[in-house]
């Protein structure tokens, strides 16, 4: 193998470490799992070994000044990824530490925009016998497959040819509209999910609907942090600004509303909790920041860059609605792209503007610029459905 090859094989599987690790954490947070927290941690340990490797490498690949100069990017990518790790061993650590999670957080987390859930596959399901790459849950379902737990054992960031057993509980993660999707081919009824009683607001409820608007946001800056980077495009780099700014202000807000929760009598211990969580996720969103800083060198960053972010789990794709395509003239709504090709849509560029986080309300027009992220198999569905490659006849 050669020394680029190398180089780009470590930096995807950073990309795949810090991803897993922020989604294992969350849904460590969301069940009160020490088991799945401390695979966080772990997986901390793998992280900083890539990262050193990935270093002595690139050091190693510099033999000019020029060489230097295209392999510190490298390594600033690499670093915001270690940053993002590291913050998703800090979430991790508030389980493990019984730092205090509340349950108002484990029930707005059911309505974030990237949700966790757990199902077992019941005798009658149409999963067993397959491997995960033949179930195309991300495709069918729009959820990822983050752990399995068979038995007493763990499987966690399960490859494709993991194979599914009647009995694994399934730890996954995506659009909430996925869950009863994925419960369905498990086996499992779905859920009954009944609305919250009315009730008075208090300050509580305000720093949670903040913390989980804080986790949202700094999702999608890592989201648009690759696009921009993988793209060269300075317009996303500025949202990504625009985004982690957001977050700070979100952060001082949320520790006003602690504080007045204290003052209504909540337990300082259970809010303790909160206060890390939202200082994690805003470290996440920085070092979403940090990323896009390499699209404003003039030089073109290293291909390396852009070759390990075409192979990790999750690829970054743009395509551009085609005049006539089935996606023209349909909303976010009217396509479920989520749940039909598993690519979700960070970004929408329409006559030079951006529009970031869509809502289910946009409508898709000719020539937009799509910015989606998913897994492979959706990218060329997406392409499918926006008209820019044929489909493959059955």
């Amino acid at each position: 193998m050669s020394e680029r090859s190398t180089v780009k094989d470590l930096l995807a599987d950073a990309k795949d470490h810090s991803e897993l690790m922020v989604d294992l954490a969350h849904a460590a947070i969301f069940f009160g799992d020490d088991d799945i927290a401390a695979e966080v941690v772990r997986l901390r340990e793998d992280m900083s070994r890539i990262v050193l490797e990935l270093r002595e490498i690139s050091i190693l690949a510099a033999r000019s000044p020029e060489d230097a100069e295209a392999m510190a990017g490298v390594l600033q990518m690499a670093a915001a990824m270690d940053k993002i790790a590291d913050a998703a061993e800090d979430i991790a650590r508030v389980v493990l530490k019984d730092l205090g999670v509340p349950p108002e957080l484990r029930d707005d987390l059911r309505h974030a925009e990237e949700v966790v859930t757990r199902v077992r596959i019941r005798e009658e399901n149409t999963l067993e016998g397959k491997t995960l790459e033949e179930a195309e849950l991300p495709t069918e379902t729009g959820m990822w497959v983050i752990a399995i737990r068979r038995d007493v054992s763990w499987i966690f960031g399960p490859g494709g040819d993991t194979v599914l057993q009647s009995g694994d509980v399934i730890f996954a993660q995506g659009p909430e509209e996925g869950v009863d999707l994925l419960r369905e081919l498990a086996g499992a009824p779905r859920r009954n999910l009944r609305e919250p009683a009315p009730r008075l607001i208090t300050g509580l409820d305000r720093a949670v609907d903040l913390l989980v608007e804080m986790k949202n946001a700094s999702e999608v800056a890592v989201g648009l942090a690759y696009s921009a980077v993988l793209f060269r495009d300075k317009g996303l780099a500025a949202e990504v600004g625009a985004i982690e700014d957001s977050t700070d202000e979100m952060h001082h807000e949320l520790e006003r509303w602690v504080l007045r929760a204290v003052t209504e009598g909540g337990e300082p211990d259970s809010l303790r909790g909160l206060l890390h969580l939202a200082f994690a996720n805003e470290r996440i969103a920085d070092a979403a920041q940090e990323m896009t800083k390499l699209v404003e060198y003039e030089d073109e960053p290293h291909p390396i860059i852009s070759e390990a972010l075409a192979e990790t789990d999750e690829i970054v794709v743009q395509e551009t609605v085609t005049a006539g395509s089935d996606a023209e003239g349909k909303s976010l709504r009217d396509l479920q792209m989520r749940t039909e090709v598993g690519m979700e849509v960070l970004a929408i560029q329409r006559g030079g503007r951006w529009i970031y986080r869509p809502r289910a309300s946009q409508t898709l027009l000719s020539c937009d610029k799509v910015i989606a992220v998913g897994p492979e198999d959706g990218a060329h569905d997406l392409a499918v459905l926006f008209g820019s490659e044929p489909a493959e006849e059955e």
